[in-house]
């Protein structure tokens, strides 16, 4: 009897092994197959820009034959693409910081103050998710020309900002409300008032949470196009998706110029993604394990 269940208890942990060694193989192959769908589009661009349409047009997937370098020099030397680089650098810059610092604002509040109407604050940032832009757009035209704001760089970061408020709010509360309740004790016995706890000790210790959203802030001021359309004519205010627009309106023919000219565009936040790699991972996970 005691042999059988030797061999019944042995035969359970293999059949256990052998699931698990099966997850463990159905979880790379499905991570391989999220980073091909990825990494591919991005490395056709790239080596799409250093080929030619008739290249592109015989062997769509094939290497360059010969490298042609012309395509990302000429980008480069375009004056409009450094405009548009500086625009959206500008643009993503303020949205981010605006959106970081007033949503910090009302998540701290939200999340540590008690005050009548605190759940249906937080519900009305969360029903904010629902509301389309495309829906305010007229209204937010209308008001931004009466702000004089028409046609700048403000104009368009603070709709950007107001738009990433929800979201942001939403990630950062439940991090604030995990700092214990006796670090903002004690800073108050030492003499420090609501916004000295809020700059000194709550936002160095949700730095990862702010990477997070700043990230996010940046990759969405970064991809906006519907904002940009409305509120910009002046094609020295134009950011870099609607300057790729324009430049694909341009060399129709010419995807290889095209498939360039927008991989340049994604270089800058692909260095702030290297950058940040480290602290956004971090914030991710931190993240994972909050109320």
């Amino acid at each position: 009897m005691a042999e059988s269940l030797t061999s019944a208890s042995a035969a359970g942990a293999g059949v256990r092994a052998a699931v698990r060694h099966i997850g463990r193989v159905l979880s790379y192959v499905v991570l391989l197959a999220v980073a091909a769908v990825i990494v591919v589009p991005v490395a056709y661009a790239v080596l799409g820009g250093f080929r030619n349409a008739p290249q592109l047009a015989a062997n769509p997937v094939g290497l360059p034959d010969p490298w042609i370098w012309t395509n990302y020099t000429d980008s480069l030397a375009s004056a409009d693409f450094w405009v548009q680089l500086r625009n959206s650098v500008i643009v993503a810059a303020v949205s981010t910081f605006v959106v970081v610092l007033f949503a910090a604002l009302a998540a701290f509040v939200i999340a540590r103050r008690e005050f009548p109407g605190r759940e249906i604050a937080y519900i009305l940032f969360t029903l904010g998710l629902l509301f389309p832009a495309t829906v305010a757009i007229l209204p937010l035209l209308i008001l931004v020309r009466d702000l004089g704001l028409l046609d700048s760089p403000l104009g368009l970061a603070l709709p950007e900002a107001a738009f990433g408020l929800p979201l942001t709010i939403i990630i950062l509360r439940p991090f604030f409300r995990s700092i214990p309740q006796e670090l903002e004790d004690a800073a108050t016995i030492d003499g420090c008032g609501s916004l000295g706890f809020f700059f000194r000790i709550l936002l160095p210790l949700s730095r990862p949470a702010l990477v997070v959203v700043a990230s996010l802030a940046v990759v969405s001021s970064w991809n906006q196009f519907l904002l940009p359309l409305v509120l910009l004519s002046d094609s020295q205010n134009w950011t870099l998706p609607l300057g790729l627009t324009n430049f694909s309106t341009q060399y129709t023919t010419d995807s290889a110029r095209i498939l360039a000219y927008t991989t340049l565009a994604l270089v800058p936040a692909l260095l702030f993604y290297v950058v940040a790699e480290r602290q956004l991972v971090g914030g991710l996970t931190a993240g994972a394990v909050k109320e």
